[in-house]
């Protein structure tokens, strides 16, 4: 059997400082080093397990290490998206362009709209997890959805376009409790050039989908 491939923590597309004052360097060192490394390390130490249990034949808890597989490798993969979704605060604000902005106003109405409905969803996800904003392949749909912890109410096959990280661990040194002005906040570090390559990249792929 061929050695199982393992994950590694990204790089971050901007120094630990650059996110200031919004969120500290201190708060983003942690976050980045200890909690997103958490799970990194877990995914790869299951995958392990599961390679080693195949290549000796040994039982393991298979129901136990797939809700954990998909809790870990789905902390990975947001916070990856996360990292990517921001943009240094010296870079100022930027707004959606082109095939991007055309949806979000054929949608929404407006960009305030769903800055709305996206900051609604962050402040109002029970306990931890991720406000997003995705694509329906079949029918070109935007939606807001939660998603609780990591791995709960994400539609499968749904493609990531936007995500904010609202569990305690993303903002507490800065904010305490004010998960509402730490959204706000971050709100304006969103790339929206990067979101709008998700999105052109996904419709590229619409229609896809299983009827």
């Amino acid at each position: 059997m061929e050695t199982p491939k393992l994950y590694a923590l990204p790089d971050l597309p901007f120094d630990y400082k650059a996110l200031e004052p919004v969120i500290s360097e201190h708060q983003l060192t942690i976050h980045h080093q200890k909690h997103h490394q958490a799970y990194v390390n877990a995914a790869n130490a299951l995958i392990q397990k599961i390679a080693a249990s195949r290549q000796d034949g040994t039982d393991i808890d298979i129901k136990a290490i797939a809700k954990d597989l998909s809790f870990q490798v789905g902390g990975h993969v947001l916070h990856t998206k996360f990292w990517k979704n921001l943009k240094p605060a010296a870079a100022g604000k930027s707004e959606p362009e082109g095939d991007l902005k055309e949806a979000i106003e054929s949608q929404f109405g407006t960009l305030d709209r769903l800055k709305k409905e996206f900051l609604l969803a962050a402040t109002s996800c029970e306990g931890s997890g991720w406000a997003v904003l995705t694509m329906c392949k079949k029918t070109g749909g935007l939606f807001v959805i939660q998603v609780e912890k990591h791995n709960i109410n994400l539609v499968p096959g749904f493609p990531i376009l936007l995500v904010l990280d609202v569990w305690e661990h993303a903002y507490y040194l800065d904010y305490a409790n004010d998960r509402a002005k730490y959204a706000n906040a971050v709100w304006d570090l969103i790339n929206w050039s990067e979101v709008g390559k998700r999105f052109v990249k996904s419709k590229k792929l619409q229609n896809t989908c299983a009827s």
